[in-house]
């Protein structure tokens, strides 16, 4: 399988916008998830059904994923089929192409909250 590359996705600023109660919830998990393992990125998914998947980036000889594609990933072999949001907690400025790829795949429409290693948001891309 040819491996794909996806163009980063530029970050509005949050303009002091909040998040809800949900939103945040998931930036908390992503922040759990980068911390635990002490990733580059951690990320946090909400299903149709409200369940959320938690992640943090792999990086092996053999396989490299981004938080947010296995976040993804989890949900979607867990049966969602749909995405209510997404958070991403990063040092960088763009949302990885990838997994902003991902997301899409199973919502037109959902969320993603970026957010720096302190939780602060810094933006969400529609």
């Amino acid at each position: 399988m040819p491996e794909q590359t996806f163009a980063a996705a530029t970050v509005p600023s949050a303009d002091g916008a909040a998040l809800s109660a949900e939103d945040a919830k998931l930036v908390t998990l992503a922040r759990s998830s980068r911390a635990r393992v002490g990733a580059v990125e951690g990320a946090a998914v909400r299903d149709q059904d409200g369940r959320t998947y938690a992640a943090a980036t792999v990086t092996l000889p053999s396989l490299a994923v981004t938080a947010l594609q296995l976040a993804v990933a989890q949900a979607a072999s867990s049966g969602a089929t749909r995405l209510e949001a997404a958070a991403v907690v990063t040092e960088a400025s763009t949302l990885d192409g990838a997994g902003h790829a991902a997301v899409r795949d199973l919502a037109a429409d959902a969320p993603i909250h970026v957010a720096g290693p302190n939780g602060a948001l810094l933006g969400t891309v529609n």
